[in-house]
């Protein structure tokens, strides 16, 4: 069974918001942590790595300096990555680690950088070639049982990978890279996948990491927006809520992750949960997309 653990439909994606973005200070992160949470995107998701080890912490101020805001949101943390940081100075090169001892480490360092008891939901950042599913599922299980967190994922995993790890452990997230400009989930037997097992699919760069909407003689771009804007005249509303709709119709229940820093593009996201476009509507973008008929 998996975990009971639910998540806003929008997720508030963190990367951005310290050492590798706009820097915020305290009261920045406080400020967008509220923003966020009056939106309705209560579930922030984050990964050890973010600002070379250091954004975690830099959130986590808030939650210590006002306590009351732990219960309003979930948390989402990511490990696995070994990346040299003058914050890591034992890490060499940079590579992947899944061992027991590593993931339950960087749990007891996530906690307390986030000032937290429990963590809502841990992913395993990236494919480590040496995972042992089984040593996983060990450091997953005393995780688990102490408490520590709540349930557990995958990021930027195939399909065989996450097959793989489900059968010894059961996963509720699998976060991947899907937009209309990565269409590789809807035909790799990703989405399939977490249909089949109920696995919440989480979406990054849900937007092509807004490149779509940049001046561009990519012809590709240039359909998929000529598209949006026709329907975004029909359904009332922006080209990037409807790429954001289109997102949403998908059966497998996909949950974006929006890595803005600007809290108006969290509320104008929210407007896609609003309405639901027709499957012709769908398969046009889609055709927008791939530049052909579907056969």
């Amino acid at each position: 069974m998996n975990s009971s653990v639910t998540f806003s439909r929008f997720i508030a994606g963190t990367m951005k918001w310290g050492a590798w973005g706009s820097n915020f200070s305290t009261d920045q992160f406080g400020r967008m942590i509220k923003e966020c949470i009056d939106a309705g995107v209560t579930t922030f998701d984050h990964a050890d790595i973010y600002g070379d080890y250091t954004t975690e912490e830099a959130f986590g101020a808030v939650l210590k300096k006002d306590v009351a805001i732990r219960k309003q949101i979930k948390i989402i943390t990511k490990c696995g990555i070994q990346k040299v940081s003058v914050n890591r100075p034992v890490h060499k090169i940079k590579s992947y680690n899944t061992s027991a001892k590593h993931i339950i480490a960087s749990v007891e360092n996530s906690l307390e950088n986030f000032g937290t008891d429990y963590l809502d939901c841990l992913l395993l950042h990236r494919p480590d070639l040496l995972m042992d599913v089984q040593e996983v599922a060990v450091a997953f299980d005393q995780l688990k049982q102490s408490g520590k967190v709540l349930a557990f994922g995958v990021s930027n995993f195939k399909q065989s990978q996450v097959d793989l790890l489900h059968s010894v452990f059961p996963l509720k997230v699998n976060q991947i890279q899907c937009s209309i400009l990565q269409l590789e989930p809807f035909v790799d037997g990703t989405l399939d996948l977490c249909q089949q097992q109920g696995i919440i699919p989480m979406a990054w760069s849900p937007l092509g990491g807004g490149n779509l909407f940049l001046e561009t003689e990519d012809e590709r771009n240039r359909r998929i927006i000529a598209v949006a804007r026709i329907l975004s005249e029909q359904y009332n509303s922006a080209p990037d809520v409807i790429l954001l709709n289109w997102l949403l119709l998908h059966p497998s229940n996909i949950h974006p992750v929006l890595g803005t820093t600007n809290p108006e593009r969290i509320r104008l996201a929210q407007k896609a949960l609003n309405f639901k476009m027709t499957r012709e509507d769908w398969y046009l973008l889609w055709r927008a997309s791939t530049g052909r008929e579907v056969a």
